[in-house]
């Protein structure tokens, strides 16, 4: 008697990280940002220098590592709320627990980290446990971040801070130009995750579990444990972030972040990862946060008023969306 052995297909649907770049869905956002530098370079003198650049790179960086945990998630059709009211608690336990001298500043880091992947497994325990909507999840623990934040705070903003904490906002000489070392942070995390994503099974998984989760779990895919997983790990890069918004603005802001959320997943849609989950990447995120840097620092540039660089930002953000809707029609 003879036997055949059938094994499942590996899941597929993430891009190599190298072809991050050239992928389908991010080639139009990097047409968009690359028209709207040269728009503003036409109409500025200094746009193109060093210093701007570097400006916008550190406006940027924060909400980009946000957006980072904000594409995985959203890769596994899912969405974050709270990630900025919880990066604004990282922020406050690292920071109080630093100048308070309850730990040493290294330490206080680690565990304002450690805080946010907390959040981050909550999160991702009711969403496979107890099968909530993500969003109702999410909606809910902004509050939970948002409260906590403010009574561990006493609505005061942490001042003083160690060397420790505010060295990744401190700069370094690149050619003419000054860089920040949180700057250099961020872009290593976007790196890491492009590799992560386009070049290893979790990856894969990641990408088939936001396509068709229930096909994904057929074929062998522990989609409860990697969702989870995938929580956790937002949360920890959120906790990143925590530390490279302490580090730029030299404080522990209670208000930080209430906006920030929104930003990410401004990034996040405006970088050609779909709502739907199961296909973009982070380098398209980067992308993203960078257009969204651009045109804010260039209508400043060019003294348009703020409230129109959020007009702007919402017309974007639904074109884009309109445009995932379109693609997903003619692909079915």
């Amino acid at each position: 008697m003879t036997t055949t052995t059938t094994t499942a297909a590996p899941a597929t649907g993430a891009p190599p990280a190298w072809r991050g770049l050239l992928s389908g869905s991010t080639v139009g956002p990097l047409a968009a940002l690359l028209l709207a530098s040269a728009f503003f370079a036409i109409r500025t003198d200094t746009f193109l220098t060093g210093g701007n650049i570097s400006l916008i790179i550190q406006q940027v960086m924060v909400v980009g590592t946000l957006a980072i945990g904000q594409t995985l998630i959203i890769l596994t059709a899912g969405i974050d709320l709270s990630n900025g009211a919880i990066m604004a608690f990282g922020g406050i336990v690292m920071t109080k627990l630093a100048v308070d001298g309850t730990v040493p500043p290294l330490v206080a880091i680690l565990l304002g980290i450690l805080v946010c992947t907390a959040f981050g497994l909550a999160n991702g325990m009711l969403v496979t446990r107890i099968s909530l909507p993500p969003f109702i999840v999410t909606l809910g623990m902004l509050n939970v971040a948002f409260a906590l934040t403010h009574i561990y705070s006493n609505e005061e903003t942490v001042t003083g801070l160690p060397s420790s904490l505010t060295f990744l906002g401190e700069t370094f000489p690149l050619g003419h130009t000054d860089v920040t070392y949180g700057s250099v942070l961020a872009i290593a995390l976007f790196l890491l995750f492009a590799y992560l994503l386009g070049q290893t099974a979790w990856g894969r998984h990641v990408h088939a579990t936001g396509n068709a989760p229930e096909s994904a779990r057929l074929t062998g895919i522990p989609t409860k444990r990697l969702l989870l997983g995938v929580y956790a790990l937002a949360g920890t890069v959120y906790g990143v972030a925590a530390l490279l918004l302490v580090a730029r603005t030299a404080v522990g802001d209670p208000k930080a972040g209430q906006t920030d959320n929104l930003d990410s997943i401004t990034a996040v849609v405006l970088g050609g990862t779909s709502l739907f989950g199961g296909r973009g990447s982070v380098i398209g995120t980067l992308i993203g946060a960078l257009i969204v840097g651009v045109i804010r620092n260039g209508l400043q540039l060019m003294g348009v008023r703020s409230i129109y660089q959020i007009l702007i930002t919402g017309v974007l953000v639904i074109l884009a969306v309109t445009v995932d809707q379109l693609s997903r029609r003619r692909t079915r």
